[in-house]
């Protein structure tokens, strides 16, 4: 029986890197904010805006706020996309304005979107998901999300009969985080440089994470530290999301060569 091929086609160049390679990356990507000191902070500037609206629209209702602050980080690496296209100007030495940036969804197409789609849709669905388990864990009516963030609910399910449950919940969820971060790692980057669908982007970014274990364990520690110090901050994140984003842009360039595709305009 003949399979179909896991990786595309024409191949693609994998490199393995030290583990400390991702500080350069947050380097690299500093550089660039600083080359388009504008165009990266208005990307970072949107970032804070669409949390601002996030937080006053949930603030009564903390279901909303989880769920779509949950669905927010999920999309992310789609949402990037022009600090992307800026990186690449300037690797190229081309002019990368906010205006040149924008101009990225028309060239790219609807492949991020896709994979932004799909992403959402994991989002949704491990929520709902996680309502049902806790709920039947503690035997507590589902009437909101925000019943179930208080920490005697979360205590309850952990010492209740079915703890096991909990433990596998746990479980299940770090390997959906596992699964979305090695399938947006360096997809959309690549979508943005090179022609290919959003299917052998999403594997040839599995396989770049799967070939550098390390590496992208102190990448997601880092991604984590910066996000989390942006959020508590709020403003922070006008600074921290252009830097991750361009050095989301460097990690695919050092994780993998590509050349053997057709380019991007």
């Amino acid at each position: 029986m003949s399979h179909r091929p896991v990786l595309p086609a024409p191949p693609i160049e994998f490199r393995t890197v030290p583990a400390a390679r991702p500080w350069r990356w947050v380097i690299a990507g500093l550089e660039d904010l600083l080359c388009a000191p504008s165009a990266s902070l208005a990307h970072g500037l949107a970032m804070v805006l669409g949390g601002v609206v996030i937080v006053v629209l949930g603030w009564q209702a903390l279901s909303l706020l989880a769920g779509a602050f949950t669905g927010f980080l999920i999309v992310a690496p789609m949402l990037a996309t022009g600090l992307y296209d800026i990186s690449r100007r300037i690797e190229r030495g081309q002019p990368p304005g906010l205006l040149q940036a924008f101009s990225v969804w028309r060239r790219v197409g609807r492949e991020p979107l896709r994979v932004g789609a799909v992403l959402a849709l994991v989002g949704t669905v491990w929520v709902l998901v996680s309502v049902l388990t806790l709920a039947g864990m503690t035997r507590a009516p589902v009437h909101g999300l925000e019943s179930f963030l208080a920490p005697a609910v979360w205590r309850a399910a952990a010492s209740s009969t079915q703890s096991h449950l909990f433990v596998m919940w746990l479980a299940a969820g770090g390997l959906v985080a596992s699964l979305v971060f090695a399938a947006t790692a360096v997809s959309i980057p690549l979508l943005v440089d090179r022609r290919l669908g959003a299917r052998d982007a999403v594997l040839a970014s599995i396989e770049a994470v799967s070939r550098n274990p390390a590496a992208m364990l102190v990448w997601t520690l880092l991604i984590l530290t910066f996000t989390a110090i942006g959020i508590a901050t709020v403003f922070g994140l006008l600074l921290a999301w252009p830097v991750l984003g361009h050095a989301a842009w460097h990690a695919y360039r050092d994780l993998l060569d590509a050349r053997a595709l057709p380019e991007r305009d």
